[in-house]
């Protein structure tokens, strides 16, 4: 009895909860090594509750941020994955070949030391609709993170499947939860500008 009453201590003096969803409701392609998976909601609630004890990093390019908008709550968007200087076009995804970021790890250790955290701490990441975050969270992982969680329906969320918005991002994330974004970007927040 003892240790219960310990175990659920320790949870509520955790804070809000840090996990949305078991590994395997999360589709496979959004999945990470880790198995941390947040919804938007959750997310904005964990760094409203402790912004001092959390980094945020929208992974997203730069053309993203910049037309589709970005989280208030974001610390900084440092992208996982950029368009190269000589784009090429992907014939199977109909869009244009995005390379990885070889300053990733780098900038979010050092977005991590300007507050004051290690690789220790809560990191969240998010992308377009989760998967990106799913890739860029398994990186950290490797490079020693513990506690990377990836927000599973991005900033757009999914594709609606049927219906009148069939073919558009409007079935969940964070734009359509209704939480605080903008058009309107923060300089201090963008990668290769410090």
């Amino acid at each position: 009895m003892r240790a219960i009453l310990t175990a659920l201590a320790i949870l509520a003096l955790a804070g809000p909860s840090l996990h949305a969803a078991e590994g395997t409701d999360v589709p496979k392609s959004k999945q990470t090594s880790l198995g941390l998976y947040l919804t938007p909601a959750e997310a904005h609630e964990k760094v409203e509750a402790t912004p001092s004890e959390v980094l945020f990093v929208d992974v997203r390019t730069p053309a993203e941020v910049t037309y589709v908008g970005m989280p208030a709550d974001a610390d900084a968007n440092i992208p996982y994955m950029m368009l190269p200087d000589f784009p090429s076009w992907d014939e199977e995804k109909s869009t244009f070949k995005l390379e990885a970021n070889p300053d990733f790890v780098a900038a979010v250790r050092s977005r991590l030391d300007a507050k004051g955290l290690t690789p220790e701490a809560p990191v969240i990441v998010m992308c377009r609709s989760g998967e990106r975050s799913a890739a860029a969270a398994n990186l950290l992982a490797e490079a020693g993170f513990t506690q990377v969680y990836s927000i599973v329906e991005g900033f757009e969320g999914d594709m609606a499947r049927d219906g009148d918005k069939a073919g558009t991002r409007s079935v969940n994330g964070w734009k359509n939860a209704g939480l605080p974004w903008s058009y309107k970007l923060d300089r201090d927040k963008m990668y290769g500008l410090q």
